[in-house]
């Protein structure tokens, strides 16, 4: 794909869609996930996890992928192949550096792989298993939903990247809409909360409690899943549409 095709808005919808749809979901789970590790729920385990979600969303997706990192692309592609492609350019054949160059693409694309198991079944499994705030009772279809919607999925996907594009960019539209409109209504009433964009408040928390510290990062780490798509998916969209969505 050519990255300086015509800008349209169907592409940034289709973007939104397919590149963003898991950032969009894994920060509702991290933060559970993140206050668990913490070991306490009070206003600074709180504001200091949210604190450490914000900063490490706009340090690695913004920050990283957006501005550094899709700089680097093979002819409008992206990925871990395209970068070890473009390293290729300027190794020497043989070297031990073109030697390291190589592991590293190989462990790189092992991880991608890794990712691409085992995202899905824990970002459909956290979505299902929400349902058990509806009804209890709903625990013993968590799996059989889980299976299904997962079967469905992958059946539907081999239709090619832009077929689930027009699916799923104007649904994750709408989902983004509605998180940003049931969120609003709480931080209007509780303004206070917004000291979480002070990193301070991050830092403090994992000073605080030393003992616990790394795996709040850990935790604190599963709402960048899916960044990596930014990059990857660069190929598919180009690069302004996915900087834009």
């Amino acid at each position: 794909m050519n990255p300086a095709r015509p800008f349209r808005l169907a592409t940034v919808v289709a973007a939104t869609g397919i590149v963003y749809g898991d950032i969009g979901t894994s920060p509702l789970y991290t933060m559970e996930a993140a206050l668990g590790a913490a070991g306490t729920f009070n206003a600074e385990a709180v504001l200091g996890v949210l604190s450490l979600i914000f900063w490490a969303l706009a340090i690695s997706v913004s920050l990283k992928y957006l501005t550094v990192i899709m700089r680097a692309d093979n002819q409008g592609e992206g990925g871990i192949l395209a970068l070890f492609a473009l390293a290729q350019r300027r190794l020497i054949t043989g070297s031990t550096w073109a030697k390291v160059a190589v592991g590293l693409a190989l462990a790189g694309t092992a991880f991608f792989f890794c990712d691409a198991l085992i995202t899905p079944a824990i970002s459909v499994l956290s979505a299902v298993e929400g349902l058990e705030v509806l009804d209890a009772d709903f625990q013993r279809w968590v799996i059989p939903v889980t299976i299904v919607v997962l079967t469905v999925l992958f059946a539907y996907q081999h239709r090619g990247t832009a077929k689930v594009a027009s699916l799923f960019g104007p649904i994750m539209v709408l989902w983004f809409v509605v998180i940003a409109v049931i969120g609003a209504i709480p931080i209007a009433r509780n303004p206070q909360v917004l000291a979480a964009l002070n990193p301070w408040c991050g830092l403090m928390l994992l000073f605080h409690r030393p003992q616990v510290a790394l795996a709040i990062i850990g935790a604190v780490f599963l709402a960048l899943t899916g960044a990596e798509a930014l990059y990857a998916d660069m190929g598919h969209f180009g690069r302004q549409p996915v900087r834009v969505s």
